[in-house]
């Protein structure tokens, strides 16, 4: 479980392909305080580490992982968000992030407000996934709140501190990004599909 509460930034060094598979090899400041089989949110997808070396953890996206995210589009030198599973006891400063990416969205548009941006994402909305103005989405592991909320698009608005410390300062129009819906709005979704 996160909280869509970017540590870091990690930045991809290798990238190799085994069968339908992807090892992701990646350089980060919290690189060496990770363990072997510990989860970690890349771009808001959970990966496992399955090997360390000294500054550098490698993970590994299984095909589905890749049909569902943008980390197939990953090249070396590309910098991912990345996140620790919160602790127990910890605090939830975003919201309930499960690192399980819905869908990968484009991006229509970055519109610079006087000191902030306002991003404007499109999804399929046949996913019967939702967003709910005021409510929260994940952007590339980011916890956000959605401030416009279409039936097949959203805006959130990021403030400098985000877009200094993520890589939502290099997402441009048309690039792809990974959503996960709010968990709260999906169940209520399924509910009440269920009923029609």
């Amino acid at each position: 479980m996160f909280t869509g509460i970017i540590e870091t930034l990690g930045t991809v060094t290798d990238l190799r392909k085994d069968r339908g598979n992807l090892d992701i090899h990646i350089a980060s400041s919290i690189s060496d305080e990770l363990k072997i089989d510990q989860s970690v949110s890349h771009n808001g997808a959970c990966l496992t580490v399955v090997s360390l070396s000294p500054g550098l953890h490698t993970v590994t996206a299984i095909e589905e992982t890749l049909k569902r995210t943008n980390l197939a589009d990953l090249a070396i030198g590309d910098r991912v968000n990345l996140e620790r599973c919160t602790p127990v006891n910890g605090r939830l400063d975003g919201h309930i992030v499960q690192g399980h990416v819905d869908q990968v969205a484009q991006c229509l548009s970055v519109e610079p407000q006087n000191g902030s941006w306002v991003y404007t994402f499109r999804y399929k909305p046949e996913t019967n996934n939702l967003t709910v103005e005021k409510g929260s989405v994940t952007v590339n592991g980011i916890s956000l709140t959605v401030v416009d909320s279409l039936a097949d698009r959203f805006s959130v608005a990021i403030i400098p501190y985000t877009y200094e410390h993520t890589n939502m300062q290099h997402i441009k129009t048309g690039d792809a990004v990974n959503i996960e819906f709010d968990v709260i709005g999906k169940y209520v979704a399924r509910i009440l599909a269920l009923r029609n």
